[in-house]
């Protein structure tokens, strides 16, 4: 995930709602790499990985249970462009998230507004 000045980077998705930029792990490719290539073929931007956020479970897909890696990413070049399952992009105060569409997302969300983006 982009934070910058207490705000954090979203997309519409394609099929509906908010959510912080994701994508699955292609087949022998590491979780770091595919952090990494999903960003970009959704935001437009190449970052380099700070660090992990937070771990979760996700649950909301009955047929898929799944588990999510949120990284600190720091912007390294490109232009913000949504592409991917992206409909747009952009950043938002944590103080102001839209309904975000995934559950662990929110709990994301959350965890940065009660412990700041640093």
């Amino acid at each position: 995930m982009l934070l910058e000045a207490k705000c954090v980077l979203l997309g519409e998705r394609r099929d509906g709602g908010w959510c912080i930029p994701c994508g699955h792990v292609e087949w022998d490719e590491t979780i770091e790499k595919a952090a990494v290539r999903e960003f970009r073929e959704e935001t437009g931007v190449k970052v380099r990985l700070d660090g992990v956020v937070a771990v979760h479970s996700n649950f909301h897909d009955p047929d898929h249970h799944t588990v999510g890696v949120w990284y600190r990413g720091i912007r390294q070049s490109g232009d913000l462009r949504a592409g991917g399952d992206l409909d747009q992009v952009g950043f938002f105060p944590l103080s102001d998230v839209p309904e975000l569409k995934f559950p662990t997302d929110r709990l994301v969300v959350v965890q940065l507004q009660a412990t700041g983006p640093e």
